[in-house]
Protein backbone atom coordinates (compact mmCIF):
# COMPACT_ATOMS: atom_id res chain seq x y z
CA UNK A 1 0.00 0.00 0.00
CA UNK A 2 1.42 3.43 -1.26
CA UNK A 3 1.41 5.92 1.73
CA UNK A 4 2.62 9.78 1.59
CA UNK A 5 2.63 11.35 5.05
CA UNK A 6 3.44 14.83 5.14
CA UNK A 7 4.32 16.33 8.56
CA UNK A 8 6.08 20.32 9.55
CA UNK A 9 3.19 22.53 9.09
CA UNK A 10 2.43 25.51 11.31
CA UNK A 11 1.73 29.04 12.05
CA UNK A 12 4.51 31.67 11.93
CA UNK A 13 5.32 35.14 10.91
CA UNK A 14 6.04 36.43 8.13
CA UNK A 15 9.59 36.16 7.22
CA UNK A 16 9.91 33.06 9.13
CA UNK A 17 10.88 29.67 8.02
CA UNK A 18 9.41 26.02 8.01
CA UNK A 19 10.29 22.45 6.73
CA UNK A 20 7.87 20.37 5.46
CA UNK A 21 8.79 16.52 5.48
CA UNK A 22 6.93 13.55 3.61
CA UNK A 23 7.82 10.22 4.26
CA UNK A 24 7.22 7.71 1.43
CA UNK A 25 6.23 4.01 1.95
CA UNK A 26 5.23 1.16 -0.32
CA UNK A 27 6.81 1.64 -3.51
CA UNK A 28 10.43 2.51 -4.60
CA UNK A 29 10.11 6.42 -4.48
CA UNK A 30 14.02 7.02 -5.92
CA UNK A 31 13.08 6.56 -9.17
CA UNK A 32 9.80 8.68 -9.78
CA UNK A 33 10.08 12.96 -9.96
CA UNK A 34 8.41 14.01 -6.45
CA UNK A 35 6.54 17.30 -6.19
CA UNK A 36 5.30 20.04 -3.27
CA UNK A 37 1.69 21.48 -4.06
CA UNK A 38 -0.20 23.77 -2.42
CA UNK A 39 -4.29 24.80 -2.14
CA UNK A 40 -5.27 27.92 -0.72
CA UNK A 41 -8.55 28.05 0.30
CA UNK A 42 -10.62 29.33 -2.67
CA UNK A 43 -8.39 28.54 -5.13
CA UNK A 44 -6.97 25.98 -6.96
CA UNK A 45 -4.41 22.97 -5.97
CA UNK A 46 -1.00 24.77 -7.63
CA UNK A 47 2.28 23.01 -7.99
CA UNK A 48 5.12 25.23 -5.71
CA UNK A 49 8.38 22.25 -6.62
CA UNK A 50 9.27 19.56 -8.43
CA UNK A 51 12.67 16.95 -8.21
CA UNK A 52 13.13 14.68 -10.70
CA UNK A 53 14.80 11.38 -10.02
CA UNK A 54 18.47 12.39 -10.65
CA UNK A 55 17.61 15.32 -8.12
CA UNK A 56 16.90 17.97 -10.58
CA UNK A 57 14.77 20.76 -9.51
CA UNK A 58 11.92 22.79 -11.08
CA UNK A 59 10.67 25.81 -9.31
CA UNK A 60 7.09 27.93 -9.58
CA UNK A 61 8.43 31.61 -9.88
CA UNK A 62 6.34 32.80 -6.73
CA UNK A 63 8.76 31.19 -4.36
CA UNK A 64 12.12 30.54 -6.38
CA UNK A 65 14.93 31.90 -3.64
CA UNK A 66 12.93 31.39 -1.14
CA UNK A 67 11.78 27.42 -1.28
CA UNK A 68 14.62 24.56 -1.57
CA UNK A 69 13.14 20.81 -2.43
CA UNK A 70 14.96 17.96 -1.61
CA UNK A 71 15.16 14.32 -1.20
CA UNK A 72 17.19 11.56 0.91
CA UNK A 73 16.04 8.69 -0.97
CA UNK A 74 17.87 6.35 1.43
CA UNK A 75 15.07 7.35 4.09
CA UNK A 76 12.53 7.59 1.50
CA UNK A 77 11.43 10.93 2.77
CA UNK A 78 10.83 14.63 0.57
CA UNK A 79 11.23 18.07 1.78
CA UNK A 80 10.56 21.54 1.24
CA UNK A 81 12.95 24.14 3.05
CA UNK A 82 10.57 27.33 3.21
CA UNK A 83 12.21 30.64 3.94
CA UNK A 84 11.08 34.25 4.19
CA UNK A 85 7.44 33.54 4.15
CA UNK A 86 4.90 35.64 3.08
CA UNK A 87 1.33 35.64 4.02
CA UNK A 88 0.64 34.98 0.61
CA UNK A 89 2.39 31.04 1.20
CA UNK A 90 -0.61 30.46 3.86
CA UNK A 91 -2.24 26.78 2.17
CA UNK A 92 -2.48 23.82 2.43
CA UNK A 93 0.74 21.71 1.27
CA UNK A 94 0.51 18.73 -0.71
CA UNK A 95 3.29 16.01 -1.76
CA UNK A 96 2.82 13.55 -4.37
CA UNK A 97 3.96 11.40 -6.97
CA UNK A 98 4.41 11.40 -10.36
CA UNK A 99 4.38 8.27 -12.41
CA UNK A 100 7.62 8.56 -14.06
CA UNK A 101 11.20 9.58 -13.52
CA UNK A 102 10.93 13.58 -14.92
CA UNK A 103 7.89 15.37 -14.25
CA UNK A 104 6.69 16.93 -17.40
CA UNK A 105 3.41 18.20 -16.30
CA UNK A 106 2.57 20.54 -13.64
CA UNK A 107 -1.09 19.68 -13.56
CA UNK A 108 -2.18 18.10 -10.25
CA UNK A 109 -4.44 15.47 -12.44
CA UNK A 110 -1.41 13.96 -13.35
CA UNK A 111 0.21 13.23 -10.04
CA UNK A 112 -0.85 9.37 -8.91
CA UNK A 113 0.13 9.13 -5.13
CA UNK A 114 -1.14 12.00 -2.76
CA UNK A 115 -0.20 12.74 0.78
CA UNK A 116 -3.39 14.28 3.17
CA UNK A 117 -1.50 17.01 3.15
CA UNK A 118 -0.25 19.70 6.27
CA UNK A 119 -1.67 23.50 6.90
CA UNK A 120 0.58 26.00 6.67
CA UNK A 121 -0.03 30.08 7.89
CA UNK A 122 1.97 32.83 7.62
CA UNK A 123 0.74 36.14 9.62
CA UNK A 124 1.83 39.46 8.75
Amino acid sequence: QVQLVESGGGSVQSGGSLRLSCVISGYTASTHCMGWFRQAPGKDREGVALIHYNGVTTYTDSIKGRFTISRDNAKSTLYLQMNSLKPEDTAIYYCASYPGPVCTQWAPSRYNYWGQGTQVTVSS
